[in-house]
Formats: C-alpha cells, structure tokens, sequence
C-alpha cells in the first residue's frame, strides 16, 4: 500500500469525531495556548482509540517505517493484521488490560565516539498504541513547557535553539554552562515519572499502560530483563516523556532567572563570567543529582567559551565581532569522514554511481547545516569534494593511452593532454593541475548532478 493512497481498513469503528489538530502529522501540530487547569479527564483512553486518531497514528508509523521488534512484523504488515485483530486490541485497551510486548535492544555507534547507544525497538503494534498515546497527550501537555525547550515538540526544532543560543552571545552572556546528562534515557527514574504524570493525568488506565511501557521486558542477546528505570530510546512515546522529566528542570532555571536553551537532554546555560558559570554548574548540578535523580557527567560538563563548544552540531565564531554561526569541528570531522567512504577509489565504481550515493548523503547533510553562517567554508568543501572525484575518476583511467584519450575527448590541448597523462603524479597530486582541473570542471560535475553545498547556503 503506498502512502499516498487512503488508508482504507475494516474496523468496526464508532462514529467519527476527529480529534483536534490530528488529521496533520504530530511533530507539525501548532502549539496551543497554555490552559487554565491543566487536569486531563476521565476519557482519554476513548479518545485515544478513536477512529481518526487511530489513522493518524497508523500513517505516521508507516511514514516512520523503522526494523521489526521481537515479532518481526515489519511496518507494511500493520494494516492487515489490524484489520483482524483490532477489535480485540481495542477491548483490551479500553478495560485496562492491554500488555505491551518485550522491546529488542540493538546497538548502534554514537557519532564521534567509540561508544555505543542502546535503542530499544518496540513491536510496530506497540509503536502504533504509544504513537496514538503521543497524540492525544502531546497538544495538551506541550503549551505549559518551557519556551526554551525546543526537541521534540511541535513547531519547534534544533534551529530554533541554536539561534537563540546566539542571541544571549549578542545580549553579552559569552560563557556557556554545558550540562551534559550520563546515559539520560537509561537513569529516568519511573516513579518520578510516574509521579509527575499522574498530577495532571486522572486516566487510571492510561497511566497503568504508560507504567507497562516503561516496564516492558527488553530482549538482549537472548536474555530477557525487566527495566526499573529509563524509557527506551526508539519509541515514539520516549521523547515527550523526556520532556516532562526535564519540564522539572526547566522549570527551575526560569525560576532562577537563567538563560537557558534546552533540547532534548542537552542543556547550555548563558552567563557572563567564567565564575558565575562555576557557580551555576555547581548548582544545578546538585538539583539534578538529588531532586531529578539523574547523573551528571562530569567529562563532558564544564564552563566555558561558546566557540570552543559545540550545542547541536554547531558552534561560533570568535572574536569581538557579532558572533555567527558555523560548524562545529567534530560535525565537519564526521562529514569529511563520510564523504571519503562514499568516495574511496578502491570500490570499482562507476564516477556517476558515486556522485548519485554521494548527491543523496549531501542533500540531507546541507538540509540541516545549510543554517550555518560561514559559507566559505562550504565553498572549500566543494572544492574538496571535487578533487576527491577527480582522483577517483584519474585512477579509473588507469594507463596513459586511456588518459590521454579521455583529455583529448574534453578539448585540453595536445601537448597539455600529453604531459598530464604521462605524469608520475600520483591521483591527488595530479588532479590539482590544469589538464585535469580543465577537463574535469565545475561545470562536467554539475551535468553529472553532484549537489554544490555552496548553492543551498542562505545566508
């Protein structure tokens, strides 16, 4: 079934009354105004069971795809099995009796590290109850969060949260307090969770099903463990359960007057000097530790200048100068890093099958840092991407007769062509110079579809 068709199943559902705001995928629902009492009622478990919820959910889980959990049901399967086997959820939903099954966790490297994070991956019937539990609370809950929280809540985005970082630089707050949390998604402790949940929810059974969420068994290595803290990181409900454990801090640095941009578990507060940032660390280090229950680590936690930090992948520019915006080293690090394994001319690949890999990687690359202020650096890093294919594409030449005839067939003169294809240069030395930057040019690589970096930079 593709996505661009209706979502056609055959449930027996009740009459239609489509929850507000939706019918529109959750992370762009609009931020509503805060309410008076925020006490949620006594039917939120039908309204989370009703028919356009339960769509909605449906399509963003399929938009989401993600692997199979412990039942291997892949995400396209969903529809089918809902259509014989949602009624009988349903019930079980409704009187307080639905068990979620046991989470798969798996591995993946974190960036820039040699360790790994642990991702728990609940089953796509699961993910669908979580996401249209997501649904009914998040448009709630979310006008009473801080406005300087900015993940994983609607309208909102890292950007967002960059800016304003730089906006206390420009306000004369040039040290930053960078609070870094130890494995957050893995120490959340349940019953403050649980507690702070349960102060505005009144929905016994709603609370009941998040308590099983979070205590569903996790599978790793053929062992089974039941978690008695922490929310998985891969499930659609992780994420705003996050930002109602952190809504506690947050609460507190308004509280204190700070200046702060918060996403998702990263935290940098904005002071003017080093000793009151010392001071500040210090104590809101102590209301994580013994009001929150968290850890802080204190190898990556420190007070210092912000263009010697990173917040998001990015960082600023030094100086007295209006600080801008740029990439931070360890993003361009692990960029440089990809684009040579996409790049590597041992791989017996065609030049135009690795300028498509290379065009899909850089889009997605510049749709995010595209935010950055400093487009002479991706000028230079044109620049170099080219140089590495004309490396790649010198040695698939191979000998001087295919060489020459390749520059030749490019319009470089006859005696150029001759002395750069009998050149003892080896492949990067040799694509700095003028037979092979001539017949290889900016303009060949853009017929061929590679994206400029440069040209989806606004400034």
């Amino acid at each position: 079934m593709k996505d661009s068709q209706p979502i056609q199943l055959a449930f027996h559902w009740e009459a239609e009354v489509k929850p507000r705001g939706l019918g529109a995928r959750v992370d762009s629902l609009p931020a509503r105004p805060p309410i008076e009492r925020p006490m949620f009622g006594e039917n939120l478990m039908e309204e989370m069971c009703e028919r356009g919820n339960m769509r909605a959910a449906l399509q963003q889980v399929r938009a989401n795809q993600g692997s199979p959990g412990i039942d291997d049901m892949r995400v396209d399967e969903l529809p089918a099995f809902l259509k014989t086997h949602w009624l009988t959820m349903k019930e079980q939903l409704l009187q307080g009796r639905y068990h979620p099954q046991a989470i798969k966790r798996v591995e993946i490297p974190k960036p820039g590290s040699q360790e790994k994070r642990k991702l728990g991956i609940p089953c796509v019937i699961d993910r669908l109850i979580q996401q249209a539990m997501l649904q009914v609370l998040q448009w709630r809950w979310d006008p009473t969060f801080s406005a300087f929280s900015y993940g994983f809540r609607p309208g909102r985005s890292a950007h967002q949260a960059v800016a304003q970082a730089q906006a206390y630089l420009e306000q004369g707050y040039s040290y930053v307090v960078d609070i870094d949390l130890e494995k957050f998604f893995d120490r959340v402790c349940h019953d403050r969770l649980m507690s702070r949940l349960a102060q505005r929810i009144t929905e016994k059974r709603v609370l009941k099903l998040i308590r099983a969420f979070l205590r569903a068994g996790i599978l790793e290595n053929g062992l089974m463990t039941i978690p008695t803290e922490g929310t998985p990181q891969g499930s659609p409900l992780s994420p705003f359960l996050s930002n109602v454990v952190l809504d506690e801090l947050d609460k507190e640095l308004e509280g204190r007057g700070h200046r702060f941009c918060r996403y998702a578990d990263d935290s940098n507060l904005y002071v003017r000097s080093a000793r009151a940032g010392a001071r500040v660390l210090a104590s809101i280090s102590c209301f994580i530790t013994q009001r929150l229950k968290l850890k802080v680590n204190w190898s990556k936690s420190t007070v210092d200048r912000p263009w010697k930090r990173s917040f998001l992948g990015f960082s600023f520019t030094g100086g007295k100068r209006p600080k801008r915006r740029k990439i931070a080293p360890k993003a361009l690090a692990r960029f440089k890093a990809r684009v040579k394994a996409l790049t590597r001319r041992n791989q017996g690949r065609s030049l135009g099958h690795v300028i498509t890999t290379l065009s899909a990687y850089l889009r997605g690359w510049i749709g995010y840092f595209e935010f950055c202020q400093t487009p002479a650096v991706l000028r230079d890093l044109d620049s170099w991407i080219r140089h590495r294919l004309r490396c790649l594409q010198w040695k698939h030449w191979k000998v001087y007769r295919r060489r020459k005839a390749e520059l030749l067939k490019r319009g470089i003169p006859q005696a150029l062509a001759h002395t750069t294809a009998w050149s003892a240069k080896g492949p990067w030395k040799i694509s700095h110079t003028p037979g092979v930057r001539m017949a290889l040019n900016n303009h060949f690589f853009d017929q061929m579809g590679l994206i400029r970096l440069s040209a989806h930079h606004n400034m």
